[in-house]
């Protein structure tokens, strides 16, 4: 369990450079803080990037692919092994005063699995394997979480839509909104619910993109844990697959609830994922293999309270137990050889789900 919240604490820590950086959009600013985004300094190995074109980028310009082909085949290209760098800037301000804050910026390295793969559904799961230069020189032994995962489905009849207050409301798509679509479901490192949307992919001869509608979700763990001045982030997603890998684009709005809904800033943000070689990912997939049949029936009872419930609320902490914790520790004694632990998780997921 050490080992998980260590990285919880540093995984998002920011990759800074001594000579600070350029900063988009406030250059007329003379503020050092936009010169250096919030974060830490800590630094990886050097990774080996892998120079050739990705085989799905190059099987992606075969325009004798259907669009639903291409579709498919653009999801599956964002499995792979990868460096990828974050980036979150506000660009405007909606309240009187308005003082941007802090730039974010993280780094990881982490592999996507598939989970999943039937016609019109493909499930991808993201692990992170974390290497870090310590003060001797030394590279640190690998630090493993489970990451995030993303579900897609193709002409997702029923969306869970997040309204804030950490509550999921069951939504049906028009035909019009749909037809031809494929929704994106985003889930935490618990496997909980983060948010839902649904867009479609645009494909040329070298180029594919997917644009999500506008989305609700709760705050990022990058903002929740130094903000409390809005309650819900509104934005757009596109994912576009690249020779090199994929990007993640995201156009936000930072929003308060209440009567009306007033937005007090934008921001932008860029996830960059760019294929790398020659990188050690066995620790990472030593606790998948060993961890599977865990997370399998975790998402099974996620799934279960989400599919038969209208409303749902999800409850982070039950007198005084976090939901994250709890299911990592539970985590640890299945990968350490504790298999009844398996049969432990239906009782959290009860305890921290509230459904009607």
């Amino acid at each position: 369990m050490k080992r998980i919240l260590i990285l919880f604490l540093i995984s998002h820590l920011a990759l800074q450079s001594d000579e600070g950086g350029y900063i988009f959009g406030w250059s007329h600013l003379d503020d050092p803080m936009l010169k250096a985004p919030r974060g830490g300094t800590t630094l990886g190995p050097d990774v080996k990037l892998d120079k050739n074109s990705s085989p799905y980028w190059e099987k992606l310009k075969d325009n004798n692919l259907s669009k639903f082909e291409k579709d498919r085949l653009a999801i599956l290209s964002m499995q792979g092994e990868y460096r990828i760098f974050f980036d979150f800037m506000e660009t405007m301000g909606f309240v009187p005063d308005y003082v941007p804050q802090q730039p974010y910026q993280s780094w990881g390295t982490e592999f996507i699995v598939l989970v999943e793969d039937k016609k019109d559904f493909i499930s991808l799961q993201h692990i992170m394997v974390m290497y870090f230069e310590q003060d001797d020189g030394k590279v640190s032994m690998p630090i493993v979480v489970k990451h995030w995962r993303q579900d897609w489905k193709y002409q997702d009849n029923e969306i869970n839509a997040y309204v804030g207050n950490n509550t999921w409301e069951k939504k049906r798509p028009l035909w019009a909104d749909k037809k031809g679509a494929w929704s994106q479901s985003v889930y935490q490192v618990d496997d909980s619910p983060r948010y839902q949307g649904y867009g479609k992919w645009e494909h040329s001869d070298n180029f594919s993109s997917w644009t999500s509608n506008e989305t609700w979700r709760p705050l990022p763990r990058r903002e929740a844990s130094i903000r409390d001045d809005y309650d819900v982030m509104i934005g757009r997603n596109i994912q576009t697959i690249t020779p090199d890998g994929w990007v993640h684009e995201q156009n936000n709005k930072k929003v308060v609830l209440g009567d009306s809904k007033r937005v007090i800033a934008k921001e932008i943000g860029l996830a960059r994922y760019q294929r790398v070689d020659d990188f050690d990912w066995d620790a990472g997939k030593e606790f998948w293999e060993t961890t599977y049949p865990f997370w399998e029936e975790v998402r099974s009872q996620w799934d279960k309270k989400l599919s038969k419930s209208k409303t749902f609320k999800l409850k982070k902490e039950v007198n005084g137990a976090n939901l994250f914790v709890r299911l990592f520790e539970l985590s640890n004694k299945y990968q350490n050889g504790d298999l009844d632990s398996i049969n432990k998780i239906q009782k959290i997921v009860e305890e921290h789900s509230e459904t009607s």
